[in-house]
């Protein structure tokens, strides 16, 4: 099977979304993928060259007012000639974001997100979990405990450092991260595997172009 290329493209303030890039990266290069954390503010020209090859690009940033930080934006805004050119066309997307606010606005950011991978013409890759902590026999320790669908979404209090991210919600941006490198690996492999039946049919039609000749005479 085909080893799948998985960049994670961040942006961190307070150091709450580095702890889940981290998860989401780890989680990924835990199934056999070739993981890749990038900051958007210090990507370099290998960075970049290390998205554009990359099977699935995964973003990640805080909800700062209802949005991705202005880092991330100028990021998005610096791929404008690859979208001209659709250079990241049917890549593999997801997302991940962090507010601390239970809800925040984070779904305004992962959705933000989906929608510049679509501008890219990139397939989007859901968190894949159903609610956690719907209940009273649900915990704040279920992954997804707030419940989104579209990417992974964590709460982190403002006045705490790094250690006061969330057990569950690391949990719920390692689920995300394994999720995308799994799928990532079937797209992969598929993609190879059609390529190759490809070849085997021009060769196969070639082969029998040069018999039809051969019998003619010509």
């Amino acid at each position: 099977m085909a080893t799948p290329a998985i960049a994670v493209v961040y942006y961190s303030g307070s150091g709450h979304t580095k702890v889940l890039a981290d998860a989401v990266v780890s989680a990924a290069a835990s199934t056999g993928a070739t993981a890749a954390l990038l900051r958007v503010d210090e990507l370099t020209e290998e960075s970049w060259n290390f998205i554009d090859e990359a099977d699935a690009i995964i973003f990640g940033a805080p909800t700062y007012m209802g949005t991705a930080p202005s880092a991330f934006h100028a990021f998005a805004e610096k791929t404008a000639g690859r979208w001209a050119v659709q250079k990241w066309h049917n890549k593999l997307g997801a997302g991940f974001t962090n507010a601390a606010c239970k809800a925040g606005d984070k779904n305004s950011t992962l959705d933000y997100f989906a929608t510049l991978g679509a501008q890219h013409g990139m397939n989007w890759i859901n968190l894949g979990l159903l609610p956690g902590w719907k209940s009273t026999k649900g915990t704040e320790n279920d992954l997804n405990r707030f419940g989104y669908f579209n990417g992974a979404a964590a709460q982190t209090f403002s006045d705490v450092g790094i250690e006061g991210v969330h057990p569950a919600d690391i949990a719920t941006a390692a689920h995300l991260g394994r999720r995308v490198a799994e799928i990532t690996a079937v797209f992969a492999a598929g993609k190879a595997a059609l390529e190759n039946l490809n070849q085997e049919n021009r060769t196969s039609e070639s082969n029998t172009s040069d018999r039809e000749l051969i019998s003619t005479g010509a």
